[in-house]
């Protein structure tokens, strides 16, 4: 990416911080040529932009205004800017402390649906329901989702905000998607412990939907949509 000249689109599911302090290292963001489209973060009826508010000269050297790209914070106008792109953007609630938001991004009959830091039964009152959540999915080419637990994480991590596994699973059968990818692993997951969840995962849904992929994500992929 930091090598190519094609203009960049940021959305993010919300403002905490281990999805916003890296941003400020994002090397395109340093260079001249680009132009970087910052997404807005929803809380409740508001609409900010944290990445770009951290950078305050206080809490990270460099502002805004001091960046050799174009950085614009879209606010209102981001669907209609991923209109002109000939995309379609749709969003839904997630089920996670503070609030979060999940994206469907539709274009020329193809569709990505991103939704991570959602928990989809939560101990707390939802949201989004599961068979909502299914919609939103339906048919879609590749689900990215929250997978961040295993049941022998619970009940100690039930309510922060994270799903399970076999729930991550379920609803890629439920909205029959074409290929789930588990994201937003626990931390403490060793490579070895991700490829048994992976097996696992992939051994269960065969049984349910044998034409459905699943991945576990991992540093550097790609998918061809």
């Amino acid at each position: 990416m930091a090598a190519r000249d094609s203009d960049i689109f940021v959305l993010l599911s919300h403002a905490h911080w281990d999805h916003i302090q890296g941003f400020p290292f994002f090397a395109p963001l340093y260079q001249p040529h680009r132009t970087i489209s910052v997404f807005p973060t929803r809380m409740g009826h508001t609409l900010w932009c944290p990445t770009l508010e951290q950078m305050d000269g206080m809490h990270f050297p460099a502002t805004p205004e001091d960046l050799p790209a174009r950085v614009l914070c879209l606010m209102e106008k981001g669907f209609e800017v991923f209109q002109e792109h000939g995309c379609h953007l749709s969003w839904i609630t997630t089920n996670h402390p503070g609030g979060g938001t999940g994206y469907r991004i539709e274009r020329e009959g193809r569709s990505l649906v991103y939704l991570t830091d959602n928990e989809l039964d939560p101990p707390y009152e939802k949201a989004t329901s599961f068979g909502e959540f299914a919609e939103f999915c339906r048919h879609t080419d590749v689900l990215i989702h929250d997978a961040q637990y295993l049941q022998s994480d619970m009940p100690a991590k039930h309510g922060w905000g994270h799903s399970l596994v076999q729930q991550a699973c379920q609803l890629a059968v439920a909205a029959e998607v074409k290929h789930l990818i588990l994201f937003h692993h626990d931390p403490l997951r060793t490579d070895d412990a991700l490829d048994a969840i992976q097996e696992e995962a992939r051994a269960w849904i065969h049984t349910q939907n044998r034409h459905m992929q699943c991945t576990a994500a991992y540093e550097g992929l790609v998918i061809d949509i």
